[in-house]
């Protein structure tokens, strides 16, 4: 199973968290499509239908402890294959 960069899931909240926000103060067509976009985004990363389970997923990711399966390396440029 792959599991999303936790550090693209942590820039992706924020800027949901930051879009809300945006939207909160003052509604803008342009910020509701970045909205839209950044939404989506995170229910294809956590493998969702729904902005909230894609957030709690997110933020159950975020909080499990750096351990990775990783089972060996590409040889060529260091990559991890997690397997």
């Amino acid at each position: 199973m792959l599991v999303p960069d936790r550090k693209a899931v942590r820039e992706l909240l924020t800027r949901y968290a930051s879009l809300r926000i945006a939207q909160a103060e003052r509604h803008t067509p342009t910020a509701a499509r970045e909205l839209e976009d950044v939404s989506y985004t995170l229910c294809v990363m956590m493998g969702t239908s729904a902005i909230h389970e894609a957030i709690a997923k997110a933020d159950v990711l975020l909080l499990t402890k750096g351990t990775s399966r990783a089972a060996d390396t590409d040889g060529e440029n260091g990559l991890t294959l997690v397997g």
